[in-house]
């Protein structure tokens, strides 16, 4: 999340969160109706492919499941030319809110420090709010399915394009957190490794479907239309909730980090203080889950810290052990 989107978003959630309201956008502001499509959502292309150097490379691909062409950034393993036959692990890497696909290569040296691992990086992306889900949009058959773009479009056109592999592992900062700790909970099996910086784990908490409001009210969009009322609409927000599915977590390798904030003593980045403290307490009540449940994970809970990059940076790369044994590296 860039500065200028951050103090926005900051703006947005305090008010939130002090009055308890729950913004809404004009009925014309609503996300378009898309393509209605199956959950394995066969069919999405790439329309164009633009190579930015030789190991990566942006496509973009016509995702039936969303109903809209998106951006997708592919890096390459420096081996990958050389071994003509050779299949690879695949690292999910998912953007945050109000950011986009390339975010990671942006914010980060990614592309040099997966330089030595044999590993396949994708970063998709996971539309405006940065949130990858299946989106209600009021019972509409036609809602835009960013989970099914990226779990299941994305990986048959890595298979086809690129000799993506069975081994996996996803990551993510802020609303990616959230995908990736969703996405390995939804989906169990399919990813050997799932980690979150300072992700939204728990999405029924006390204040986190106000964040979450916020969120996509930010992009002026209702607030409805992500997985409908959270009181009308409990059993979807289960569904889509890492705490309330983190049963189905067991055998994945999981790496979960989270500061602070104000509460740490954080005045350098004020506002990015303010949102990661807002995230704490849930963030342990996900954690506890786990560990009532006997589900083990690498946890570093830090006092102070910022929602930003600075500290996800770090976080990444502490976490890329877990990665890389979920993708069979190690």
């Amino acid at each position: 999340m860039t500065r200028k989107r951050r103090c926005a978003a900051l703006a947005v959630t305090t008010a939130l969160l002090g009055t308890g309201a729950v913004l809404t956008a004009p009925p014309t502001t609503a996300a378009p109706a898309a393509e209605a499509t199956a959950p394995a959502a066969a069919g999405a292309t790439v329309v164009r492919e633009t190579w930015l150097d030789a190991r990566t490379v942006d496509l973009t691909v016509a995702s039936p499941a969303v109903g809209a062409s998106l951006p997708v950034r592919v890096v390459l393993p420096t081996g990958y030319a050389a071994n003509a036959d050779r299949t690879w692990p695949v690292l999910y890497l998912l953007q945050g809110a109000h950011d986009d696909y390339t975010s990671w290569t942006r914010e980060t040296d990614v592309v040099d420090f997966l330089a030595g691992q044999d590993v396949l990086t994708v970063m998709p992306s996971s539309g405006p709010t940065g949130i990858p889900t299946d989106w209600w949009n009021y019972g509409s058959a036609g809602a835009p399915d960013y989970e099914a773009f990226q779990v299941h479009e994305l990986m048959g056109l890595l298979q086809q394009r690129f000799r993506a592999g069975t081994k996996r592992a996803v990551a993510g900062v802020s609303t990616g957190g959230y995908g990736a700790l969703a996405f390995a909970a939804r989906h169990p099996g399919t990813f050997g490794a799932a980690a979150s910086y300072s992700g939204i784990l728990d999405t029924t908490a006390l204040g986190m479907p106000t964040v979450l409001n916020a969120i996509v009210a930010r992009e002026q969009l209702l607030p409805l239309t992500l997985w409908g009322s959270f009181l009308l609409h409990r059993d979807n927000w289960t569904r889509h909730n890492p705490y309330a599915q983190a049963r189905a977590l067991k055998g994945t390798g999981l790496y979960v980090s989270q500061g602070s904030g104000l509460a740490g003593g954080d005045f350098g980045d004020l506002e990015g203080a303010v949102l990661e403290g807002t995230l704490w307490a849930q963030a342990h009540r996900f954690t506890e889950q786990l560990d009532a449940l006997g589900i083990p994970a690498q946890v570093h809970f830090y006092s102070g810290g910022a929602h930003a990059w600075p500290y996800w940076r770090q976080e990444f790369k502490a976490s890329w052990p877990t990665l890389a044994a979920g993708l069979g590296l190690s």
